[in-house]
């Protein structure tokens, strides 16, 4: 642990998140690779689907960058889609990712370089030892982690068995926890959770003064703390990206995972794919022959 640069907090010592400290069944040790001092910041849990929209994505980078410049550090889960997405947008400002292994052990791989990233910029936590590989039962029990340190959870696109929504319970459970969520389209099935927490009293969010305003008694928007001069900025979609797929079939899919029935700007594809524009646009024009995308005006387009 000392030679990977991490350290164990234990519960009831200085530096142990105080919000994770009070739930009922807290990790007694946790392992800290990267910035620890972030544990003790205000901080707030975004969340959502794996398999996001390219809206969802974008908004969940522009909110935690928005919340990272009010002095909240972003905690989530380093999945792809909204977690990648959120831990991306606060980098700079401070992201803690909870894992479901070691801190040591990269999941899923095509979040190498974010892992990376968060171990120099952010922070890395796990309650299991290092070299643990990631297994089912581990994510419900990380999960409860997310929304025990942080002073609330946002939900950005979950569908309606998600577990997603296991954080937001998790978080209705612990005294004294906001849960907010984003409004969806109620043809888009991704969105059924998200819209389900908010029939049921969840606090709607379309931006990040939502969220402040309502912890503002309980923060004081300070200044976040400072990045190590050392670290250099990562800001960019690529850090998220896989190596894409090099068949026409798996391109495809690139370019699907990220659409629903909300249009969305073409450019905005070409970032978030880390493709070609001539690729996409190529990409796009057979999609719509088969039927399955419908493109608006403005240089939109959205599923069908």
């Amino acid at each position: 642990m000392h030679r990977l640069g991490a350290r164990l907090v234990c519960w009831g010592e200085p530096g142990y998140p105080g919000g994770l400290a009070a739930i009922e069944d807290a990790p007694p040790i946790l392992t800290v690779l990267g910035r620890a001092e972030l544990l003790e910041s205000p901080i707030v849990a975004v969340v959502g689907a794996r398999n996001a929209s390219a809206n969802a994505r974008r908004f969940s980078r522009d909110l935690a960058a928005a919340l990272g410049q009010s002095g909240i550090v972003v905690i989530s889960g380093l999945a792809r889609g909204i977690d990648a997405a959120a831990h991306l947008g606060a980098l700079e400002t401070g992201s803690i990712a909870v894992v479901a292994g070691g801190v040591d052990v990269v999941y899923p791989e095509e979040n190498r370089g974010l892992h990376e990233a968060l171990a120099r910029q952010g922070a890395i936590v796990a309650e299991l030892p290092l070299g643990t590989e990631p297994q089912a039962p581990h994510f419900p029990r990380r999960n409860r982690i997310i929304s025990g340190i942080g002073l609330g959870v946002v939900v950005v696109e979950a569908a309606a068995r998600s577990g997603s929504l296991i954080t937001a319970r998790l978080a209705l459970e612990h005294k004294g926890r906001d849960v907010f969520a984003v409004p969806g389209s109620p043809l888009d099935p991704c969105c059924r959770g998200s819209n389900d927490l908010l029939r049921h009293g969840a606090i709607l969010t379309e931006g990040a003064e939502d969220v402040l305003s309502h912890l503002e008694p309980q923060v004081s928007r300070p200044a976040p703390p400072s990045r190590p001069p050392s670290a250099a900025p990562v800001t960019d979609w690529a850090v998220l990206a896989p190596t894409a797929p090099q068949t026409d079939d798996g391109l495809l899919d690139v370019i699907l995972e990220k659409l629903d029935r909300t249009p969305v700007a073409v450019d905005e594809l070409v970032r978030q794919c880390h493709l070609s524009a001539a690729a996409v646009a190529t990409l796009l024009l057979e999609l719509e022959l088969a039927g399955r995308v419908e493109c608006h005006p403005g240089n939109l387009v959205s599923l069908r």
